[in-house]
């Protein structure tokens, strides 16, 4: 008669018991290593800023932190989600740009600014659609293609209005209930963040559309002869992108009173890339998470609020900006074990 064998966990575990998971690892487990990480360095940086600035924890200070990264955080949600789907787009900002003048111009000359917000939704759909089918029938790459398009819409917005910025929407209520309004002690900016990554973390995490985003983003190859229209799914996530970038128009102009062509919009592509990429977002697509995303916007501007606390010049924190993209970069090469460019396979 044979020996009955134990388990490799049974044999590390003593006579009659099973190996026990502690507590702290069944945390880490449920939480992911990436988002481990990324709460740890959050929490040392605070630790780090408050000691060095006293006023850093006070609560006007951390509320003025969530404002100011509602709109670069809108901008990185759904840069995550065409990264994940295999794809880039550097126009979010130029998108955003052009949005808020719209809104602003329209509302100038309607007296309406539900008339203005749905003008400004609509051309974030249209510019997000333009993207979308030059990807597919122009076969152009997407950074290419949103490349171009940054230029053209960002040249649009100057065109229309003259480069100047337009209108004024600071005595309107709903302008003004985005901007300085607050829901339960939170900021409306804040609110509508957290309301935008909830329906993307819900899309990606619990619905088929986000299921084949990330079969698409991981192998499109298999994903089309699994029968999924990949087409469809990048005309919809453009036209996405073109919806959120159209909502953080819709609050630059709220916050400056105005429709800003290039002002308040400029220099968001970076950092819409480089919350996704810090977030862990392969830049390859296929893996990412709007949770992470979210904890990575948040680290970007606890270290911007804490640096200008600290009097550092803008242009160092332009560079930790850009030096955080490069080590988060870096980092997925290095846990993906691709091999280095220019050196020996």
């Amino acid at each position: 008669m044979s020996t009955p064998t134990r388990t490799e966990s049974e044999e590390r575990a003593p006579a009659g018991e099973t190996e026990r998971v502690s507590p702290a690892r069944r945390v880490l487990t449920a939480i992911g290593v990436q988002n481990s990480s990324l709460l740890l360095t959050l929490i040392a940086l605070v630790i780090l800023m408050s000691s060095l600035n006293e006023n850093f924890l006070r609560t006007n200070n951390l509320l003025l932190i969530g404002s100011a990264i509602t709109i670069m955080g809108l901008l990185s949600l759904v840069q995550t989600l065409v990264i994940i789907l295999g794809a880039l787009d550097i126009s979010v900002g130029s998108m955003a740009g052009l949005a808020s003048v719209v809104s602003a111009m329209v509302f100038t000359s309607t007296g309406s600014s539900a008339v203005g917000t749905l003008a400004a939704i609509g051309v974030g759909v249209v510019c997000g659609l333009v993207n979308g089918m030059i990807i597919i029938f122009g076969r152009v790459n997407p950074v290419v293609a949103t490349l171009a398009m940054l230029a053209t819409y960002k040249g649009i917005a100057q065109v229309i209005s003259d480069g100047k910025a337009q209108g004024y929407t600071g005595a309107d209520d709903l302008f003004i209930f985005l901007a300085k309004g607050s829901i339960a002690g939170l900021p409306t900016l804040v609110w509508v963040f957290l309301i935008v990554a909830a329906v993307l973390h819900f899309l990606l995490r619990y619905t088929d559309i986000g299921r084949n985003i990330y079969a698409i983003g991981g192998n499109d190859t298999a994903a089309r002869l699994a029968g999924i229209n990949i087409n469809r799914y990048i005309i919809g996530v453009y036209a996405l992108v073109g919806v959120v970038a159209a909502i953080a128009g819709l609050l630059i102009t709220a916050r400056t009173g105005s429709g800003q062509p290039t002002s308040g919009s400029e220099g968001l592509e970076l950092l819409a890339v480089t919350g996704a990429a810090l977030g862990g977002t392969m830049l390859k697509g296929g893996k990412g998470s709007i949770i992470s995303t979210v904890l990575a916007v948040i680290i970007l501007g606890v270290l911007n609020n804490g640096m200008s606390g600290l009097g550092v010049n803008p242009f160092w924190q332009n560079m930790a900006t850009g030096s955080l993209l490069v080590i988060a970069v870096v980092l997925q090469q290095v846990r993906g074990g691709e091999r280095r460019v220019g050196l020996p396979v």
